[in-house]
Parts: C-alpha cells; sequence; structure tokens
C-alpha cells in the first residue's frame, strides 16, 4: 500500500476560486528535446471570494526558469515550489504573472497535458492536462481570453492550430509562427494545440443567420479518404442543432484533428476538436456500419459541446455529468433523428443494463454529481455520462418537448460565459414550467439502480385494472437508505386485438382514452386504477425505457410471445424478446448446474420463427430481437442473485443459440440470402439494417458446422465491406477449425496490416475468442509487431477486450487471466495511469464470481500493496477491497 495515501476531495468543500485570470498569452517554443512556454496571467482578486495574499497555482512536471509580477523578477524568498504546484506570496490585487517553463512532450506517455503522438505535437487538457503545460489556477470555474503564438519548424510542423480564429502567421529562418487568438472565455480544460505534418479535407458551412464558417479535418495524408463521413455530420450536426436547439456556431473556423495517441474518445477544445482516430476516420473498406454510427455519434457530440460544455461550462468537476450528461442526451436525440429511433434506444439500454446498471452495483457507485473523489479521471463514466443522459430524458419526459426546448432555451441564455451546476439546469427547467423539482433532484444526489416491483390485478364485474407499484433502491457505498425518486413510467395495455385505451380513474387530462401514458411513480408504494378495461390485458411496462430503473414483473411466456407480436411499441416488443430469451436460458443453466437432461421450451422457436417471417418490423429491430442476451449481461443479472457462474451461463446460452440454429436452420439461410447485400456499400439506414440481419443469421448457421463456416469463407472473399469481412472473420475464428482459424486470421493482418483500426479490429477478435488457448494467443500477441502498451487503442483492443467480453477464459478457475491483468495494470500504472486504472473494471465485483472470489481478492492485494502506485489505480483497488 502506498506509504502516503491521496485524500478525497468533496463537493462540500467547493470554495470560489481565490483569484480570476482574465486574459492568458501563451507561447510555445517547439522543439525536438525540450518545449519552452512563456505564459503572461492577468490576475485579480475574486471580489467574492474570501480575501488572500497568496495564491496558488497548479502545476506538475514543470522546469520553471523565470517568474515575474508586472514585469519585475521575484526573489526566491517571495515563492515556493511544491511538489503539486507553485505559491506565491503576498500578490498585489491586480497584476500580471509572466512565467517561464521547460516540458518535455516527447517523454509524457500519460497522454495529458502537451505530448508527442507520433510526429505531431498534441494536447489533451481535460481533467487537469493544463497543469502539465504550465503554472495556472487549473480549474474549471477560471475563465480567460486565451492568446496563443505557437513557434516551430516549419518543415516538421507546417501546421500549427490552437483555439479561436487564425490571427497572424509568418515564417522566417526556418521555423514558422503564428498567433491564435479565442474571444471567448474558456477554462484551461478547453484549451488545446495541435503542432504536425497534416493534410486536411476542407468545406464551408453556412448558419442560419448566413455567416460562413470554415470547417477542416486534419489528418496524415494516407487518412484523406476517410473523412468524407465525419464531415457530412458535423454539418449534419450543425444544422440540427440550430434547428433543435437554437443554437448558431460563434466563430469563422471549426476544426478536427485525427490523433492515434489518445485517452479518450474525443476532445471539445473551444473550435479545435481533438479526436481518437478511431472516432473520426471511415471508408466502407476499413469501418464497419457500427464505426461510421460511432463516428457520425461522436462529432455530433464533440460540436453540441460548443454550447453545452464550452458556452456554459461546469463549475466543478463535480457537476460533470452537467456538460456531459446533456450532450449525451443530445448526440442520442441526433443519431435517433438520423436513424431508427428504436435501434438507437436499444442500443443504449443494452449499454445502461450490461454496463452502468453493474457500476452501480459495484465498489466505485456513484451518485451522476458524484459526493467525493480521488481522481476525477475515475469519474468519466457511464453513470455520468449515460444515465447522466437518462436523467435528462426523464426532465424531457415530465416536461414534454416544448416545455423542455424553452427550458434549454432558458438555460443558455441565462447561462451563457458562465461556470455553473446541475442545479442552474434543473432551475431553468422549474421557471419554465412551474413545476417543482425538489424530489426529482435525488437523481443527482442518490447512487444505485432504482427497482420498481409491479403486480397487478383485473377485476372482470367492475371493468377495472389496478397496477401496484413499488419502489426500492439497494444500498450503496456510503449510502444505506435512499429516499423515492420520481419515475416516469410509459405503460401501455395490450388486448387480444391490440393496445387497448387507457383512462385512470379519477383523471380528466386529455390524455384519457389513448393507449399510451406516462406514470408518475414517486412514492415507495403506488397504485393506479384504470377503469373502461373490457378484457384482462397483458401490461406493457417501461416503454422506451422511460426511467434507467430495474423491472421486475412475472410476465408469463405466452404473455411475452403476445408482446413480441403485437404491442405497438417496438422497444416492448424487443425487451418482451430479450426476457424470453433470458428466462429460458436461465431454466437450461438451472439444468446444467444441477446435472440434469436439457429440454429447451419449444416456444422460442415459434417465437424466433415468427420474427424471422415478420415483413412489418425494421429488419434492424428483427435482428437486435433474435439475438440472445450476451455472456456479460446475462453475469449482471445473475450478480444480483445467486451470483456469477460464467462457465454454466456459456454453456447454457450455447445450448439454446445451436437449438435455434438446427431447428430454424431453413429459415435462418432464407433470411440470410434475402438481406445479403449485393449492390455498392452505403452506410445509409436501409442497408445497416439488412446487413445486421444477414449476419447475425450467418452467426447461426455457422453454428451448424462445416456448411455455416463455408458461408462465412464466401462472404469474407467477396464482400466490398468491412463490415461483412469482419463479421465473417469472427465466425470462421470463432466457428471454425484450428487450422483454418490460424490461416484465416494471418491472412486478414497481411491484407490489413497497413491499416492500424482495422488492425485494432483483428486484435478484438482474438481477444474474444473463448477457446482455452486464448491467454496464450494474447500474450503472443502483447510482443506482436502490431501492439504497442503505450497506445490506447491497442490496449483497449486486446487486454481490454479479453478482460471485458470474454468471460469463460478470462475468468479461468486458475486465476491465470486475473494475474495476467494484474501485472499489466502495474505495467502501464507508471506510463499510463488512466488507462491502467480503466482496465480493472471487471475486478471491482470480483465477490459475485462465484468460485473465483478468493483468486481476483489475492491479485487485487497484490496491485494494492504496489510502491508508487497512481491515484487513478489507488482510488480503485482500494474501493474495491473494501
Amino acid at each position: 500500500m502506498r506509504e502516503a495515501q491521496p485524500s478525497p476531495i468533496f463537493l462540500e468543500d467547493y470554495s470560489p476560486p481565490l483569484f480570476l485570470v482574465d486574459d492568458v498569452y501563451l507561447e510555445f517554443l517547439l522543439n525536438e528535446d525540450y518545449t519552452r512556454v512563456n505564459s503572461t496571467l492577468s490576475i485579480r482578486k475574486n471580489p467574492v471570494a474570501e480575501n488572500s495574499q497568496d495564491i496558488f497555482l497548479n502545476g506538475e512536471e514543470l522546469e520553471l526558469e523565470d517568474i515575474l509580477i508586472n514585469g519585475e523578477i521575484l526573489k526566491e524568498a517571495e515563492y515556493q515550489i511544491q511538489e503539486k504546484g507553485l505559491s506565491i506570496f503576498r500578490v498585489p490585487d491586480e497584476f500580471k504573472l509572466t512565467i517561464s517553463v521547460k516540458i518535455n512532450p516527447q517523454l509524457n506517455t500519460r497522454l495529458e497535458g502537451l505530448y508527442k503522438s507520433k510526429k505531431m505535437f498534441c494536447t489533451q487538457c481535460e481533467a487537469e492536462g493544463f497543469r502539465r503545460i504550465t503554472y495556472y489556477p487549473d480549474r474549471p470555474d477560471v475563465l480567460a481570453k486565451f492568446v496563443v503564438i505557437i513557434d516551430a519548424d516549419e518543415q516538421r510542423y507546417p501546421v500549427l492550430l490552437s483555439n479561436g480564429d487564425l490571427h497572424a502567421e509568418h515564417s522566417e529562418a526556418g521555423r514558422k509562427r503564428v498567433t491564435w487568438v479565442d474571444p471567448h472565455p474558456k477554462p484551461s480544460y478547453l484549451f488545446a494545440l495541435v503542432a504536425g505534418d497534416l493534410s486536411c479535407v476542407v468545406d464551408q458551412f453556412v448558419t442560419c443567420r448566413d455567416r460562413i464558417v470554415d470547417l477542416r479535418i486534419y489528418v496524415e495524408q494516407r487518412d484523406l479518404d476517410k473523412c468524407t463521413h465525419a464531415m457530412s455530420a458535423l454539418k449534419k450536426a450543425m444544422r440540427w442543432d440550430e434547428k433543435m436547439f437554437g443554437r448558431e456556431y460563434d466563430l469563422d473556423i471549426f476544426n478536427i484533428v485525427a490523433v492515434d495517441d489518445f485517452n479518450m474518445g474525443a476532445m471539445e477544445n473551444k473550435s479545435l476538436n481533438i479526436f481518437n482516430t478511431a472516432c473520426v476516420l471511415s471508408s466502407a473498406e476499413t469501418t464497419t456500419d457500427l464505426g461510421f454510427q460511432r463516428v457520425e455519434s461522436i462529432v455530433a457530440h464533440e460540436y453540441f459541446h460548443n454550447w453545452s460544455g464550452n458556452r456554459v461550462t461546469c463549475r466543478d468537476w463535480f457537476q460533470l455529468s452537467l456538460k456531459e450528461g446533456f450532450t449525451v442526451y443530445r448526440d442520442a436525440e441526433f443519431s435517433s433523428d438520423m436513424g431508427s429511433r428504436s435501434v438507437k434506444r436499444i442500443e443504449d439500454t443494452m449499454t445502461m443494463r450490461t454496463a452502468q446498471f453493474a457500476e452501480d452495483a459495484g465498489p466505485m457507485a456513484h451518485p451522476v454529481r458524484p459526493a467525493s473523489y480521488i481522481e476525477i479521471s475515475n469519474f468519466y463514466t457511464l453513470t455520468v455520462y449515460e444515465k447522466g443522459a437518462e436523467v435528462v430524458r426523464m426532465m424531457r419526459v415530465l416536461l414534454g418537448e416544448q416545455l423542455f426546448r424553452e427550458g434549454t432555451d432558458l438555460y443558455f441564455d441565462r447561462h451563457d460565459g458562465q461556470a455553473v451546476t446541475c442545479e442552474e439546469f434543473v432551475v431553468a427547467m422549474e421557471d419554465v414550467s412551474g413545476i417543482d423539482l425538489k424530489q426529482f433532484r435525488r437523481w443527482y444526489s442518490q447512487a444505485g439502480t432504482p427497482v420498481l416491483t409491479i403486480n397487478d390485478s383485473y377485476d372482470e364485474s367492475n371493468r377495472t385494472y389496478r397496477l401496484k407499484v413499488c419502489q426500492d433502491c439497494p444500498s450503496t457505498p456510503d449510502q444505506e437508505h435512499k429516499a423515492p425518486f420520481v419515475i416516469p413510467l410509459a405503460m401501455g395495455l395490450l388486448g387480444k386485438s391490440g393496445n387497448l385505451p387507457l383512462t385512470l380513474v379519477n383523471d380528466l387530462s386529455e390524455l384519457n382514452m389513448e393507449s399510451h401514458r406516462v406514470l408518475v411513480v414517486d412514492k415507495v408504494v403506488q397504485e393506479f386504477v384504470f377503469t373502461g378495461v373490457e378484457e384482462k390485458p397483458i401490461p406493457s411496462l417501461l416503454r422506451g425505457f422511460s426511467a434507467p430503473v430495474r423491472l421486475n414483473y412475472s410476465y408469463s411466456r405466452s404473455d411475452l410471445c403476445s408482446l413480441i407480436s403485437r404491442d405497438e411499441d417496438e422497444f416492448v416488443r424487443w425487451d418482451a424478446s430479450q426476457q424470453l430469451a433470458v428466462q429460458i436460458i436461465n431454466e437450461v443453466e438451472l439444468a446444467v448446474q444441477k446435472n440434469l437432461q436439457v429440454s429447451i421450451d419449444p416456444i422460442i422457436l415459434e417465437a424466433w420463427r415468427n420474427l424471422l417471417k415478420d415483413d412489418t418490423l425494421d429488419p434492424a429491430i428483427i435482428a437486435a430481437m433474435v439475438r440472445l442476451p450476451g455472456e456479460v449481461y446475462l453475469g449482471e443479472l445473475a450478480s444480483q442473485k445467486t451470483g456469477i457462474n460464467v462457465d454454466s451461463i456459456r454453456e447454457a446460452r450455447e445450448l439454446v443459440r445451436c437449438c435455434l440454429a438446427q431447428e430454424l436452420r431453413e429459415e435462418w439461410l432464407m433470411t440470410y440470402e434475402r438481406f445479403r447485400i449485393h449492390q455498392r456499400y452505403e452506410a445509409s439506414g436501409s442497408q445497416i439494417a439488412h446487413r445486421s440481419l444477414s449476419n447475425i443469421s450467418l452467426e447461426f448457421l455457422a453454428c451448424q458446422g462445416e456448411s455455416g463456416v463455408e458461408l462465412a469463407t464466401v462472404q469474407l472473399d467477396e464482400s466490398d465491406n468491412m463490415t461483412d469481412r469482419l463479421s465473417a472473420l469472427r465466425v470462421l475464428a470463432f466457428e471454425g477449425s484450428e487450422s483454418q482459424r490460424g490461416k484465416t486470421l494471418n491472412s486478414f493482418y497481411q491484407a490489413w496490416k497497413d491499416e492500424t483500426l482495422v488492425v485494432n479490429q483483428w486484435l478484438q477478435v482474438q481477444a474474444s475468442i473463448p477457446d482455452n488457448r486464448c491467454l496464450d494467443r494474447i500474450e503472443n500477441l502483447i510482443r506482436h509487431e502490431s501492439f504497442d502498451l503505450r497506445n490506447p487503442n491497442k490496449v483497449r483492443s486486446l487486454i481490454g477486450c479479453y478482460a471485458q467480453h470474454n468471460p469463460t477464459q478470462f475468468h479461468r478457475i486458475d486465476g491465470a487471466g486475473y494475474k495476467f491483468l494484474i501485472e499489466k495494470v502495474i505495467e502501464l500504472n507508471s506510463l499510463n495511469p488512466q488507462i491502467a486504472a480503466r482496465l480493472l473494471a471487471p475486478l471491482t465485483k470480483w465477490k459475485h464470481y462465484l468460485g473465483r472470489e478468493q483468486l481476483i481478492k489475492e491479485q487485487l492485494g497484490k496491485l494494492a500493496n504496489t510502491k508508487n502506485l497512481s491515484k487513478d489505480v489507488f482510488e480503485v483497488v482500494t474501493k474495491s477491497l473494501e
């Protein structure tokens, strides 16, 4: 264990900054062995903060060369350099601070602050990277206007970029010097710099007020042909934000730069978005349908931050969801409008149920607005992002579309240019609607996933139907008891001939007689009574995943089949298919565990057969419905009951999958042939839907043996797109013989070894193969020419995929998977603490893995006793062992 344990930071201890910065002048002299950063800050005391004669500036791994106040060099007694910053004593009320430091971006493997990615200089300053560039009050509630000068070797770095608009550039003696001016005050975490030999794709956008904005995407020369989709997505997002939220872009230029070495997906730096290459580059030859959709979504997300994050930013990092939750909501709505709303909702729900619910149930559980943290990087989580978006979505459901839009308009207008809290967002919604959201605020302050337990009864003589709803939320670290949430429960009632009109007793609203209602659940126990119900109905519950809750209702299998085939809500139809599959897989697993003869209920065969014949549903919806719940999700469900047995879960799921494959072979083959696309590739909604259904059919066909494997071989050889190629590769890697697998994987690598993003997918396929040689394969790939431990994308593709998505092989009964992961975490701890800490997620719920508990605990204990643990890793491992 660390000798000096880091202390947590608490929300309740927040206080305003003692000093404010109005203007920042930065000069970067980029060299091959070091970089000199000269800064001049216009600083004044904060009139609303307590009076102080001393100022503290954050700074890490900086070599101080000069320090002056108002042009006067400070004596050594007038300042003190500390491990985490610089203290200056007895400063004036208002002054100019000039500092010169030397830094070494070439040695910065943490990828925070200014660092080198291949031959390019770039930055990542969120959350606390700017303090690795120069001394500064590095907190989000200090907003300043920036002027940035970059000076570099012109031949090596002809492209020099920063925030704002370009004001000047000139060359002299082989060096290039540029000046960028950002007129909008911003916190230091939004600062960005890029210097490199880059090419760019250029376009323009005309705003709703006829302003012309220059758009540029900078990439390496070889990737110029992979920018078209991202540029199209950017222009769509700009137009959509004007139409749906009234937000016009506010500068004359918008730049995007693709970087291969990047800890995150992308960063919304003002006017200079820096992207992980995996989130911006795309082409039919190298990118899957999912990749195209991801690029569109992330480009939109980062652009939307221009208002929800930049123009209005967060006061402190506890308010991170203010910008991230809201913006995730916005990008989800954008993606829904660009494609299928139902499919998008299904995808988001699976993320919540598989990963975020697990986060809520683990030792790192925290509210959407955390109460404390040791390392803020550990709180860029699904809770803050995805659950935060669900909280915003619930507000929209409660207020309605029009009032919600008025609320966002008020929020932007009222707080433009400010650093605010989640409270200000909620207040804006209250002010436009008149709705008291006091109780609703518990979503921000209480951790955990609420559970709705629903019972019902039908009174045939009075034609009334009664729903009894009970809510409860399990205890989480530091929060044993939870007060009732406000939960919007969207629902309907299904009769024999379709969905029934809904009339609530004592409700005179205009919503009566409609077939869809939103019930507001805000008490521990509530009853809702419907009148005029002519037959005993089947409840259609939690439509559209109207709240991030677990739902307990005892559906019969015949009821689920009725919902699958006849409910008007596509989300409920999908949800019913998953519930049916879970019931049957659980039944098979129980038989496996007791060594009983396995019998698979034929009701699932009939339900799946009918789905494959359904011409009324979107093929993408059918594909989602017939895809069995994954092993990780089944494990998450099991963790809430008896515990996770990874081996019996896999065996049971495989038995059901093979039964479906065998009994419906003709249907799978007809579906595969019907939905195979022979036209030229397009990343269109229609083609994506067809490919999703044809490729899930191929997976079932391959379960039958050689004939399905032969289809996959032909598809791999003949396809013109990476979606079909990669689907075929996975089938051959999972279902083919050992010799065929090795030959196919090697041939694929030789064909695509010059395409980094394709190689990453090749690594993912091998990391997820559930055979007994998987760990040996991964250890060999660690030494392969394609792998680099310093590159986050490589680490996530190989080590992260193995630990997160290959349950039986990672959770080997001999503990070898755990030993391997901990060794890599220790190695990464000094290289890149953020990535190291994130790899630990599969081990945090060690108490739930049956028969493996002690093995995992021993490895976590080994990690906890490692010297010089980063704050990132220390926080995760200590909380996991509590």
